[in-house]
């Protein structure tokens, strides 16, 4: 060995790697933990039932399938713009127009690598440290850690079962301060399904045009997916005066089944989206090209199944909901929309499981189904709402059924 040549010193603790702060504020996703509770369970041979999942059960349409095919036959395999193709951009223009009376340019459209990027990179794009989202709950599981991680301060509004689980224009009105950024708005909600109408989005304008400082962020990723003849609208089509402050997002994953395809899209002011799309640039520049040409055949071929679809969700929804408020110690309110129910449990704290456990917690309640029914559901702290627990009826209806049967008879099992 060369005398001048020192040897490399093993690993010291000064060399271990060092997490970043950022992810402090961060926590894993409990649905995406659930769902990998039960797959670890059906891998050791237990027949868990997953309803934890947001994931239609329905495979991707055939001609939407054929579309990537051939995109990939004619070498639609190289980079794209990083927001989208024209071809993309010109169909959710469209789709924009056609559905919600929306006029974009294609300079205000950004397609992404799934609605949630698209939400996460205009965050992103938009807070500084202490800037304020308010958001309603229950809400989404992500939408809280997508603000923490933007050094921005959640602002979470209690929406409960006896207002419908929507946001109230009083409510609304009591949380805004000058560091207000943005309201987040889904609907029809993940996780309750709770839908709002065409007069309670334009009460809610009314309050959000007095304060031009905030802007509005309208996840409707599962707007085809509303029941019972209810109409869908978004917030900028109700209202045109919030247009130029409304970040409208959409997506192919529920309403198409193409959750594994991962493209969301969305339409609003054109330097809102350019900086969403500098963001993009630097982390997955654009979204696959295939999928993209399977988007375009999406958004602009046969509808008709949607319709199909949306009826079977109805039929699987009225089947749980009714099952549910048949059980001594649960209820379950009706949604209008998406392809959850979210159920009290609250009638059952205070129970002793058959090994000797006192459910406490909706937390403790979902532990229970999942080791003792083998039935896979979201407690519903993880949505921001204490005494609920989250059920997707996106799976067949015998499934659900079966699913059913066994909560009930967990249920009665406790004393």
């Amino acid at each position: 060995m060369n005398p001048q040549t020192k040897p490399v010193p093993a690993a010291t603790a000064s060399s271990a790697l060092v997490i970043a702060n950022r992810l402090n504020l961060v926590k894993p996703s409990p649905t995406l933990a659930v769902t990998a509770k039960a797959a670890e369970l059906k891998a050791s041979g237990k027949d868990v039932i997953g309803l934890g999942a947001g994931e239609p059960d329905f495979d991707t349409p055939d001609h939407i399938k054929e579309a990537a095919i051939e995109a990939i036959r004619r070498g639609d395999t190289k980079y794209t713009a990083v927001a989208g193709t024209p071809a993309l951009k010109k169909a959710i223009c469209d789709k924009f127009k056609r559905e919600n009376g929306l006029d974009y340019a294609a300079n205000q459209i950004v397609a992404g690598v799934g609605a949630k990027q698209v939400i996460f990179n205009a965050l992103l794009a938009t807070l500084s440290a202490g800037d304020e989202v308010i958001i309603p709950a229950p809400y989404w599981v992500s939408y809280p850690d997508m603000v923490l991680f933007a050094e921005g301060k959640p602002v979470i509004i209690s929406c409960g079962e006896e207002r419908g689980f929507k946001l109230s224009p009083q409510d609304l009105e009591k949380a805004i301060t000058p560091k207000t950024r943005w309201l987040i708005l889904n609907s029809p909600s993940n996780p309750t399904g709770a839908a709002y109408t065409k007069a309670e989005l334009q009460a809610l304008a009314e309050v959000l045009m007095k304060h031009p400082q905030v802007w509005i962020m309208a996840d409707d990723i599962y707007e085809h997916l509303a029941y019972d003849n209810f109409q869908f609208f978004t917030i900028a089509q109700v209202e045109p005066k919030l247009y130029t402050r409304t970040l409208t997002v959409n997506g192919l994953s529920k309403a198409y089944a193409m959750t594994g395809w991962r493209l969301g899209y969305a339409g609003g002011p054109k330097e809102l989206i350019s900086a969403i799309s500098d963001i993009q640039s630097h982390s997955t520049s654009n979204p696959c090209s295939i999928t993209q040409a399977a988007g375009v055949v999406a958004l602009n071929g046969p509808q008709e199944f949607l319709q199909t679809w949306k009826a079977s969700f109805a039929a699987r929804r009225n089947l749980v909901a009714k099952a549910l408020n048949d059980i001594s110690g649960l209820t379950c309110k009706v949604p209008e929309g998406a392809f959850y129910v979210f159920p009290s449990m609250k009638g059952l704290v205070g129970k002793k499981t058959p090994q000797g456990k006192i459910i406490e917690t909706d937390k403790d309640f979902c532990d229970y189904l999942l080791e003792h029914a083998l039935v896979a559901a979201v407690f519903g702290k993880a949505f921001g709402m204490e005494g609920y627990f989250r059920i997707s009826y996106a799976t067949s209806e015998k499934v659900l059924v079966e699913a059913m049967s066994r909560i009930k008879k967990a249920v009665g099992e406790l004393v």
